[in-house]
C-alpha cells in the first residue's frame, strides 16, 4: 500500500505542475535579465524519478530546466488507529536548471522555483483519495556546478502530504 500512496502523490503533483494552471501559467509574465521570457516546461521535462544530475546527463537527452518529482519518505504514524495508513508522505520536487553562461542562472532557477511554489500555494487543502496538503514547504538551493549545458544549479522543494486511507 505504501508504494501505491507514493505513486499517487507523485502522479498528482506532476499533473498539478504540467496542467493548465501549472508552472507555465505563472512563468508567462516573468522575464529574464535579457528581457526574454523563461522557457516554458513541457511534459517531457517533468519526470517521476529520483536520479542524480550527473547520471541523468549521461543516461538521457536532457532538456533544461528539468523537474524530478519523487517520494522521499513515507511515515505511517497510525494517527487514526483504525485506518490502514494514517501518516505523512514527504515529497520532493527537484528542479535542475542549466545554461552555457553563469550570469542569470540563479535568477532563472529562482523564478522557476517561485512558479512551483505558487502551484503548491494554489493547491492547499484536500487533494482527494485521502490526501491533504497543509501548505508548508522547504526550498533549498544548491551551489552552481559543472554539468548540463556547462553550468548547472539544483533547487529542492520538500513538502509533506497528510494521508489517511483505509
Amino acid at each position: 500500500m505504501t508504494t501505491i500512496i507514493g505513486s499517487l502523490i507523485t502522479g498528482h503533483m506532476i499533473q498539478l505542475l504540467t496542467g493548465a494552471s501549472g508552472v507555465n501559467s505563472y512563468l508567462s509574465d516573468v522575464l529574464q535579465d535579457n528581457g526574454q521570457p523563461l522557457i516554458p516546461l513541457n511534459s517531457a521535462q517533468v519526470r517521476a524519478q529520483n536520479v542524480a544530475p550527473d547520471i541523468a546527463d549521461q543516461s538521457y537527452t536532457m532538456q533544461y530546466p528539468a523537474v524530478s518529482v519523487y517520494c522521499e519518505k513515507i511515515v505511517n504514524s497510525l494517527a487514526e488507529k483504525f485506518r490502514t495508513f494514517s501518516g505523512n508522505v514527504q515529497t520532493t520536487v527537484e528542479l535542475r536548471h542549466s545554461q552555457d553562461r553563469l550570469e542569470g542562472l540563479q535568477d532563472a532557477l529562482e523564478n522557476y522555483v517561485d512558479g512551483i511554489l505558487q502551484v503548491l500555494n494554489a493547491n492547499r487543502g484536500d487533494w482527494g483519495s485521502g490526501m491533504f496538503y497543509g501548505g508548508q514547504y522547504q526550498a533549498a538551493f544548491g551551489a552552481v556546478k559543472h554539468g548540463g549545458k556547462n553550468f548547472q544549479q539544483v533547487a529542492k522543494i520538500t513538502f509533506e502530504i497528510g494521508v489517511s486511507r483505509s
